[in-house]
Parts: structure tokens; C-alpha cells; sequence
């Protein structure tokens, strides 16, 4: 499920640990006192993918701000997951940076996962921001190409975290912990990194180079 939701329903004590990429909403639940032991465990990156011919340009961006301001003027098709996930919440931050409302028949909220999204702009030949692990997933599948990449502020950290038993006592606390100890040890952060598709990684462990 997307982080949001995830957080969610940790934060209702339905599950154990969660492994997610939204470091506010994190914070925000670590703060109220939900999750404990939170713990960096990987990082990739997020890109702007679209239709090869490029109509707004954004190949010629020099920021993702720049690139998200692009898509407006151009009013150019734009797939939003809708679902309140990571990817969701970092695209919705890059609009609000770039001072940009969303509104017109351009932006088109599908309220769907990733993958599906990515099927939805290629039928579509629209803009949409994904997770680079889904899109190099999927760049056999689709026709959509990488139009924007590398800004600092596309930078997509994940952490796991184990719900507070002090708030949730009937779940598996002592589980959790030997999940957090397993990703994030030697073993774990190496699994990661010799995860790849395609010959490239989909993530970076935060402890193994």
C-alpha cells in the first residue's frame, strides 16, 4: 500500500513495522508518539517520465520546480496517483514549490498505484512522477522515457519504523525489531544493493557501498 495509508493503519496498530518514503508525515507520526526505532534503510530517486516527443519541454529544465512550472503552461497531460503516498505527497510538495494549482482537465488524479499510473500515461502520452525502482520496472512495458531528472529535491529516502507498543501492546514488537535489525545489518543493506533490473539498481542501502 502507499505510505499513507501505511501510516495509517500502523498508526491504528494494525500491523507491526512499516517501511515507507515520506520523511514528514514520518516525523509527524514519530512525534505523536506512534512509531518508534526509526531507521534509515535506503534511498533512490524520483523522475518525471513522459511521452518521447516531450510537448512541454522538460528536457530543458533546469529544475524540477522549472519542469512542474513547464506542465502548467503548457497545460500539457499530467497523471497524479491521487492516493496519498509517498510519490503522491512528494509530487504535491513540488507543485506547491513551484506555486502551481492544480486545476484544469490537464491534471488527471487516477487515485491508483504506481503501475498503474505509468499504464495510464502511456496511453495517455502524459507526463507523470514516479519512483525510479518502478520506472526502470517498467520501462520494458511502456513507451514513456525519462524527460526530468536528477534534482536534489527528487532525492527519495525510505525508513522503516516498528509501531510503539506503549500505544499498541498486542503487536509483535519483538518482530519488528528483528526485522529493523535484519534490513538494516550487513546482510540486509547487501540484498538491496545487488537488487537490480535491467543491470541497475533499483535502490541504494544507506550503510552498504
Amino acid at each position: 500500500m502507499g505510505t499513507g495509508k501505511a501510516l495509517k493503519v500502523g498508526s491504528n496498530g494494525d500491523v507491526d513495522v512499516v517501511l515507507v518514503h515520506a520523511p514528514e508525515a514520518e516525523l509527524h507520526y514519530v512525534q505523536q508518539g506512534d512509531f518508534i526505532d526509526r531507521q534509515a534503510v535506503m534511498h533512490n530517486d524520483f523522475v518525471i517520465v513522459g511521452a518521447n516527443t516531450d510537448p512541454a519541454h522538460l528536457k530543458q529544465a533546469t529544475s524540477a520546480q522549472q519542469a512542474f512550472k513547464l506542465i502548467a503552461q503548457k497545460q500539457s497531460k499530467f497523471i497524479s496517483r491521487g492516493d496519498d503516498s509517498g510519490t503522491h505527497k512528494k509530487e504535491r510538495s513540488l507543485w506547491q514549490s513551484a506555486d502551481i494549482e492544480t486545476t484544469g482537465d490537464w491534471y488527471i488524479q487516477a487515485g491508483q498505484g504506481m503501475g498503474a499510473v505509468l499504464t495510464m500515461a502511456d496511453e495517455l502520452q502524459a507526463y507523470t512522477l514516479t519512483d525510479r525502482a518502478t520506472q526502470l520496472a517498467f520501462a520494458n512495458k511502456t513507451s514513456l522515457v525519462t524527460v526530468f531528472e536528477g534534482d536534489p529535491s527528487l532525492f527519495n529516502p525510505y525508513h522503516v519504523m516498528a509501531v510503539n507498543p506503549a500505544k499498541h501492546p498486542h503487536i509483535h514488537y519483538d518482530l519488528a525489531i528483528k526485522y529493523i535489525n535484519f534490513i538494516t545489518s550487513e546482510q540486509g543493506q547487501k540484498i538491496i544493493a545487488n537488487f537490480t533490473q535491467s543491470g541497475q539498481p533499483l535502490f541504494y542501502p544507506e550503510t552498504v557501498e
